[in-house]
């Protein structure tokens, strides 16, 4: 890690680039702690944009699966929260445009714990070079391998939600479940996974 300038940055910030650098070093329990500390802060801010606790569980999901893969790319020029709320403000504006929400809450200003304006201007992370993909696709096996973990009935609904991104009513069609049986199950597919991130699985 570049030497830093002292005092640019927290305690906690500078606890998260050596995360990082575990992370990308392949170290699953650094994924783990990241997702945990910034899980709760990351989906009430998501919450208050979206108004949908279903919507909201899987934006903060997606904001996690979107950084972890792109985590490489991560410069220690700012703070990984300032990083980390931007990707999940722009997955979020993303999802409110084409669910055509009328909200006023994508125009307000965030703030993360360090006291840093929260713009919605970060570098799209799916405009990948053929290095950036393949670390990309590295980050997916990561996810796929907790997503394997899960019980077998919830692996297909994981799958066709966030690996093919069918919606709650295209997977109920698929399945052929009821709709409230798939929200249900999908949201404890999603507990799940969380406490398998947080709490790493001693075979993996």
């Amino acid at each position: 890690m570049e030497e830093l300038e002292e005092g640019r940055f927290s305690s906690k910030a500078l606890e998260d680039f050596k995360l990082i650098d575990l992370a990308v070093g392949g170290d699953e329990k650094a994924f783990g702690k990241l997702l945990q500390r910034y899980k709760r802060p990351v989906y009430h801010m998501i919450l208050k944009m979206v108004r949908n606790i279903d919507d909201a569980e899987d934006l903060t999901m997606e904001s996690f699966s979107k950084a972890f893969r792109s985590l490489e790319r991560f410069k220690k020029d700012f703070t990984f929260s300032t990083w980390l709320f931007r990707i999940a403000t722009n997955n979020t504006i993303d999802f409110i445009r084409k669910k055509k929400i009328n909200t006023l809450s994508i125009e307000n200003a965030y703030t993360d714990d360090d006291g840093q304006s929260v713009g919605i201007d970060v570098e799209d992370v799916d405009s990948l070079d053929p290095q950036e993909a393949a670390i990309r696709a590295q980050k997916q096996e990561l996810i796929q391998v907790f997503v394997n973990m899960l019980p077998t009935k919830y692996q297909k609904l994981v799958r066709l939600r966030y690996f093919h991104e069918l919606s709650y009513e295209e997977i109920a069609e698929e399945l052929a479940a009821p709709l409230g049986t798939v929200k249900a199950q999908l949201h404890r597919a999603r507990e799940l996974l969380y406490d398998l991130v947080k709490n790493k699985k001693e075979h993996l």
